[in-house]
C-alpha cells in the first residue's frame, strides 16, 4: 500500500462506499450534514481547505493500484504545528476487517514523522463504530478524551484518541 496526495476523482470512490446516512455520520461527523453525499461535496469541501496549507487529504492504494481507503491530516490549531489530527478515515468496504485500515494508519503515521513536525496525532471516533475504535486501538492510538455531539441523527459520544509516534 502507498498513501499518495487525494486527487478529485478519488470523491466519487469514496461516495461509493458511503451507503447509509449512518455511514456518512460515523466517517464525516456534522462536516456535510446530507446524505447521499456527492463527489463535489467532498472536492468543494477539500478545495476551500488546502489553500490554507494545514490540510492534507491522501489517499491509499493498494499494490494493484485500486483506490482502497482515504483520510485526511489537519491541524486543528492555527500557528501549533506539534499536533495534527486524522480525520475522514475510511475504506473501501471490500478491503475491511483486513489489516488495511491499520496500515493505512501505520502509513499515515509515518507520513506524519517524516515529513512535519508534529510530535502527536490525534483522532475522534464515535462509541457506535465499535470496528473503527479496534482498528485505531490496534495501531496504538490511545483514549484521552470524551465528547458529546449533537448530530442531525441523533447525540453520539465522542471518543478523542492519540498517539505520540515519535517517543
Amino acid at each position: 500500500m502507498i498513501l499518495r496526495a487525494y486527487k478529485k476523482e478519488d470523491a466519487a470512490i469514496i461516495c461509493s462506499w458511503i451507503k447509509s446516512e449512518d455511514e456518512l455520520y460515523k466517517w464525516s461527523a456534522d462536516i456535510f450534514n446530507k446524505y447521499p453525499l456527492f463527489e463535489d461535496d467532498i472536492n468543494d469541501n477539500y478545495s476551500s481547505q488546502t489553500a490554507g496549507g494545514r490540510f492534507f487529504p491522501m489517499t491509499a492504494v493498494s499494490d494493484e493500484g485500486k483506490v482502497i481507503g482515504h483520510f485526511i491530516i489537519r491541524y486543528p490549531r492555527k500557528d501549533d504545528n506539534s499536533t495534527v489530527r486524522f480525520g475522514f478515515v475510511i475504506v473501501d468496504p471490500e478491503y475491511r476487517g483486513k489489516g488495511n485500515g491499520s496500515v493505512m494508519l501505520r502509513t499515515g503515521i509515518r507520513y506524519v514523522t517524516d515529513n512535519m513536525d508534529a510530535e502527536r496525532v490525534e483522532l475522534g471516533v464515535f462509541e457506535n463504530n465499535e470496528a473503527a475504535r479496534h482498528c485505531y486501538e490496534a495501531v496504538g492510538f490511545k483514549e484521552y478524551d470524551h465528547r458529546t455531539c449533537e448530530l442531525p441523527i441523533g447525540i453520539w459520544n465522542c471518543i478523542d484518541m492519540q498517539i505520540t509516534p515519535k517517543t
